[in-house]
């Protein structure tokens, strides 16, 4: 039994500000210090539950995030830096685990929500539905068979995962309070959450279903930018629907994600 642990930032335990989780910024040496801690606790606690190997991808803007030499040994490989795509080695995995993930952009009161870019994206849609980086995740795993068997954030992103995906453990490691501060646990309960979800995930693996979208997918993408808009006449797969939205169509979400 592999498992892949799949490491973003904004629910990390421990992480409520900008500061935080931007390179360059006064405390994100402190962020990559808390992203690293709550790593180990989940590769320890997979070890525990008896996964055979451990892949863990810091996918975290430039994947800039985690802090080798204070790495769990438990693991098999750290997977930093560029790939060819958005889950390098994922195919002899058996279970995904969405680490520090964070709740969909406009989500009322979670801690620095936002869809892939809060610069650039105000929306993501499949099939007329939004949804956040979770889903997109989980779905483009789903296709590959693959269930996410767990997510840690706070409140806000353990509520949008049960609603896309009922079976998946949810590690909830701080409140959302807005979307620059949480109510955060003490250091000790959050990683004992983490540690003991984890476990729960790992060894009931075999009973969590992976989330596949129907298809054909319609993939909405809305801006934040009037001027954004992609150029149709290098992608004509590319819908104009209005000044900041345009879509696409794939067989499967990975397809129409290929194509944004």
């Amino acid at each position: 039994m592999n498992i892949y642990i799949m490491a973003d930032i904004e629910g990390i335990s421990g992480i409520y500000s900008p500061e935080q989780v931007v390179p360059g910024k006064s405390r994100f040496s402190e962020g990559r210090l808390y992203a690293t801690e709550d790593v180990n606790v989940c590769v320890d606690a997979c070890k525990e539950a008896g996964a055979d190997k451990i892949f863990v991808r810091d996918c975290h803007g430039g994947s800039y995030t985690l802090i080798w030499d204070k790495l769990s040994s438990n693991a098999d490989y750290y997977l930093c830096g560029e790939s060819a795509n958005r889950f390098p080695e994922i195919e002899e995995c058996d279970g995904v685990i969405l680490l520090g993930y964070h709740a969909m952009a406009g989500t009322l009161g979670g801690t620095l929500e936002h869809t892939m870019s809060s610069a650039t994206v105000q929306n993501y849609y499949v099939n007329g539905k939004a949804i956040g980086e979770f889903a997109l995740d989980a779905g483009m795993v789903g296709e590959m068979g693959k269930p996410v068997i767990m997510t840690s954030g706070d409140d806000k992103l353990c509520n949008e995962a049960k609603q896309f995906s009922p079976d998946t453990v949810t590690a909830q490691v701080k409140c959302g309070m807005s979307s620059f501060g949480a109510m955060l646990l003490p250091r000790e309960k959050a990683h004992k959450i983490l540690h003991d979800k984890t476990l729960q995930a790992v060894k009931n693996l075999k009973n969590i279903k992976p989330l596949v979208f129907d298809g054909p997918v319609e993939f909405t993408v809305e801006l934040t930018e009037r001027t954004s808009l992609p150029n149709i006449y290098k992608n004509p797969d590319i819908k104009i629907i209005n000044g900041r939205t345009y879509s696409v169509t794939g067989q499967t979400l990975t397809e129409a994600f290929s194509k944004i």
